[in-house]
C-alpha cells in the first residue's frame, strides 16, 4: 500500500512539475486549461448570482406568506384573550390561546408562544418551542416599537423528540396584547405574543439548489473543456502531422507526404505543404545528380590529365636536367616550368583527394602514433621555408605521451597545411605549435602573430579556393584546398578543426582528435583562443595580473620530442619578454 501511495506521490509530482514545459510546448494545453479557468469563473459567478436571485425569491416569498398568518394570529389571539375573564388562571389561558392559535398551523408551519405577566411572567408554547429564548418585545430591547409587527431573524431554541435541545433559523414576529379588566383593574395583565416560521426547510431547499447549482456548473466547466479539447484537437492534429512530417523530410526521407482529407483549409494546408515537398524533392534530386557529375567530372578530368601530365614532366625532367647548357632565359624558362608542374600535380592530388571525400570514399587506416613526434617531423620539414620568411617554430609540448589512434598520413598532411599556412601569413614573427593531451583528446595549435582573420572570416578559412586577400599571391605554391582537405581529414577522425583570429593580431588553428578512433569528443585540451590575445590582454590590465599573460604573450616551453625524453628539469622555460627568448626566436624589438 505504501509503495503504491510513493508511486503515485512521485507520478503526480512528474504530472505537476512538467506542467510548465507543457504550456511552452502544447497550444493544445494552453487552449483547453485557459478555457478551464473562464469557464469556472463564468460558472461561479453565475451560479453565485442565481442562488442570491433563488434565496432572494424564496425569502420573500416566506415572508410574505408568514406576515399574513402572523397578522391573523394576533387577530385571534386579541380577541382570545379579551374574552378570557379575568378569573381564568393566566397559565391556562396561554396554553388554550396557544392550542386554538396552533390548530391552524398546518404540518408545523410556525408555533406560537406567550409570555402573560400576570402579577408574574408566565411562558406558555405549542408544540416543542422554548419560549425563553424568544427575545423580550420592548422598544428599547428591539429597536421597535412595542405592537408592531416587524419580522426578526434569529435562533430560537427547539426541543427535538428525544429530549435533546436544538437551536435552529428562524422567523419571528411579536406584538404585545394588554387586556384592560374595567370591573377589576389589578386584573389586567399584558402577553407577549410570537409566531415563530422555521426556515430550516427553506435552508434545506437553498442547499439543494446550491448542490444543484454546483453540479451543473461542474458539469458545464467539463463539457467546455471537453468541446475545447475537441475543437483545437481539429486544428492541432494536422499543425502536429506538418510538423512530423517536416522532421522526416529533414532527416532525408523526402518520400514522406502528409495524408488529404475534404477540401477545407487544413486539407489545402496539407496538399500545399506535399507540393512543396515534391518540389523540394525534385530539386534536392537535380542538385544530387548535378553534384555528381561535377564530383565524376572532377575525378574523371584528373584521372585523365594524368596521362598526358606525366608525358610532359618526363619532358621538363629532361629539360630541368640539362638546364646549365641552355642560355639564360631559356634555363630560367626551364626551373619556373619545373615549379609550375610541381604546383599542378599537387592541385590534381587534392582534387582526387576532395572528389574522394564527396564520393564518401575516403578511408581511415588508423594506428597509435605519438603526436609529438609527427608534429616534429613537419616542423622539421618546414623549417626551410621558416627561415626564407625569417620565423623560428617552437613546439611547446608536455613531457607525457600524447599518443592517439590516428591516419598518420593524413593527420601528417593537416600539420603540414597549418605550419605552413602559418609561416606564410606569419609576417616573419615567431610561431607556436602547441600540443597538449587530455583523458580522451588530444589537441594540437598552430599559433602565429600574422595578419589574423578579420570578423566572420574563421568560418571562411576552410572553403574551398579561400582567400583573405584575393591580390596576395600564393608565395608556396598552395593549391587552395589545404584547409579544406585538413577540415575532411579531421571529420573523418571524428575530430573538431577551429580556428581563430584578429586582424593584427595573428591566428590560431586547432586540431582535436579523440585518442580513440570513433570516440565522442566532449572537449578540447587546449582553448582556441589563446592566452596571449587582445581580449585576454584588456582583462588581465584590468585585473592588474602579473601571469603569463602579462605583456600580451604566455610563457613558452621550448622542447621537442627528443627533449620530452630528457627529464622534467632539462627542458628549459623562457619568459615570452627575456632577452634569451628574443634572441632565440628573432623577434624584432
Amino acid at each position: 500500500m505504501g509503495g503504491r501511495l510513493r508511486r503515485g506521490a512521485a507520478a503526480f509530482g512528474r504530472l505537476v512539475w512538467d506542467l510548465p514545459a507543457r504550456w511552452r510546448r502544447s497550444i493544445q494545453f494552453r487552449v483547453v486549461s485557459v478555457t478551464m479557468a473562464l469557464s469556472i469563473a463564468v460558472a461561479a459567478g453565475l451560479g453565485f448570482f442565481i442562488a442570491q436571485q433563488v434565496a432572494k425569491d424564496i425569502l420573500n416569498t416566506r415572508e410574505e406568506a408568514a406576515a399574513a398568518q402572523a397578522t391573523s394570529g394576533f387577530s385571534d389571539a386579541r380577541e382570545y384573550l379579551a374574552s378570557s375573564g379575568s378569573t381564568t388562571d393566566p397559565g391556562e389561558v396561554g396554553k388554550a390561546a396557544n392550542r386554538k392559535l396552533c390548530a391552524g398551523s398546518a404540518g408545523e408551519q410556525y408555533q406560537v408562544a406567550m409570555k402573560i405577566m400576570r402579577p408574574e411572567q408566565v411562558n406558555t408554547s405549542c408544540g416543542n418551542l422554548y419560549p425563553a429564548s424568544l427575545k423580550p418585545l420592548s422598544g428599547h430591547d428591539q429597536g421597535v416599537d412595542a405592537g408592531s409587527q416587524v419580522p426578526l431573524f434569529y435562533d430560537v431554541t427547539y426541543e427535538t423528540p428525544s429530549g435533546q435541545t436544538t437551536t435552529e433559523l428562524a422567523l419571528v414576529y411579536g406584538e404585545q396584547i394588554t387586556t384592560d379588566d374595567t370591573t377589576n383593574p389589578d386584573a389586567s395583565y399584558r402577553a407577549d405574543v410570537y409566531f415563530t416560521f422555521p426556515l430550516s426547510q427553506d435552508q434545506q431547499t437553498l442547499s439543494d439548489m446550491e448542490q444543484a447549482i454546483g453540479v451543473a456548473g461542474l458539469v458545464l466547466v467539463f463539457a467546455l473543456m471537453g468541446i475545447a479539447y475537441f475543437v483545437t484537437r481539429q486544428v492541432v492534429l494536422p499543425v502536429r502531422m506538418a510538423a512530423s512530417t517536416a522532421e522526416r523530410l529533414a532527416a532525408g526521407r523526402l518520400e514522406v507526404r502528409m495524408r488529404t482529407k475534404g477540401t477545407d483549409d487544413l486539407a489545402s494546408l496539407a496538399s500545399s505543404f506535399n507540393n512543396m515537398a515534391d518540389n523540394l524533392q525534385a530539386k534536392i534530386k537535380e542538385f544530387e545528380e548535378l553534384s555528381r557529375v561535377q564530383r565524376r567530372f572532377v575525378s574523371d578530368v584528373s584521372h585523365e590529365l594524368r596521362t598526358p601530365l606525366t608525358t610532359v614532366r618526363m619532358a621538363a625532367d629532361l629539360i630541368f636536367e640539362d638546364r646549365a647548357s641552355f642560355e639564360p632565359a631559356v634555363s630560367r624558362s626551364a626551373e619556373l616550368l619545373q615549379d609550375q608542374l610541381d604546383r599542378f600535380e599537387e592541385l590534381l592530388a587534392d582534387l582526387l583527394e576532395i572528389s574522394r571525400f564527396d564520393a564518401g570514399a575516403a578511408v581511415l587506416d588508423a594506428e597509435p602514433v605519438d603526436l609529438r613526434d609527427l608534429a616534429q617531423r613537419v616542423v622539421d620539414n618546414a623549417r626551410p621555408l621558416a627561415e626564407h620568411k625569417g620565423s623560428v617554430v617552437v613546439i611547446d609540448a608536455p613531457q607525457e605521451s600524447c599518443t592517439a589512434e590516428v591516419d598518420t598520413r593524413r593527420i601528417d598532411r593537416v600539420l603540414r597545411n597549418l605550419v605552413v599556412n602559418a609561416i606564410e601569413h606569419g609576417e616573419g614573427r615567431p610561431i607556436v605549435v602547441r600540443i597538449a593531451v587530455a583523458r580522451d583528446a588530444v589537441a594540437v595549435a598552430v599559433r602565429d602573430h600574422g595578419v589574423g582573420l578579420r570578423p566572420g572570416e574563421s568560418s571562411l578559412v576552410f572553403n574551398r579556393f579561400w582567400r583573405a586577400d584575393p591580390a596576395r599571391a600564393r608565395t608556396t605554391g598552395g593549391t587552395g584546398l589545404g584547409l579544406a582537405i585538413a577540415l575532411e581529414d579531421a571529420r573523418l577522425h571524428h575530430g573538431w578543426l577551429q580556428a581563430w583570429g584578429e586582424p593584427g593580431g595573428g591566428s590560431q588553428f586547432r586540431l582535436t582528435l579523440p585518442r580513440t578512433t570513433g570516440a565522442e569528443l566532449l572537449r578540447s585540451p587546449i582553448p582556441l583562443e589563446p592566452e596571449d590575445s587582445s581580449h585576454h590582454q584588456r582583462r588581465a590590465g584590468r585585473s592588474g595580473g602579473d601571469g603569463p599573460g602579462t605583456g600580451g604573450r604566455p610563457a613558452i616551453q621550448l622542447g621537442s620530442a627528443a627533449a620530452a625524453s630528457r627529464p622534467t628539469t632539462a627542458v628549459p622555460w623562457f619568459d615570452a619578454g627575456s632577452p634569451v627568448l628574443d634572441d632565440r626566436l628573432g623577434e624584432d624589438k
